[in-house]
């Protein structure tokens, strides 16, 4: 007899809720403390995903079978790394998103280059 499948819901489901576990531990492990309102957003998104099997109502704020928004899942990323004592890199990640400092492309300054030749 074949098992059955993972229930792909479930699975999102479970690893939202392990990751949350995951934050608050880190946290509580490493001595960091966590604002009222980080405490509280872990809280409640836990309750939510295990109530509702994800944490937002709205459809266009998260993908398709996932449990956390992608607002939350970016929030509880930074939560994380602040229990990890990591520095904190923004929603970016750390990159940045002009180097430069004029947002231009190497394409662009050419162009703009060569119309000041002429």
């Amino acid at each position: 007899m074949r098992a059955k499948p993972p229930n792909p819901k479930e699975q999102a489901k479970r690893a939202a809720l392990n990751a949350l576990k995951r934050a608050r531990r880190a946290a509580e492990k490493s001595g960091v403390e966590l604002s009222e309102w980080e405490g509280e957003f872990l809280t409640s998104v836990a309750e939510r995903v295990e109530t509702y099997g994800r944490a937002f109502a709205d459809p266009e704020k998260g993908a398709r079978g996932q449990a956390l928004s992608g607002n939350q899942a970016i929030k509880l990323k930074e939560i994380a790394a602040k229990a990890k004592g990591e520095k904190d890199k923004g929603a970016t990640g750390g990159r940045k998103s002009m180097r430069r400092g004029s947002g231009f492309g190497r394409a662009a300054r050419r162009e703009i280059a060569a119309g000041d030749e002429e």
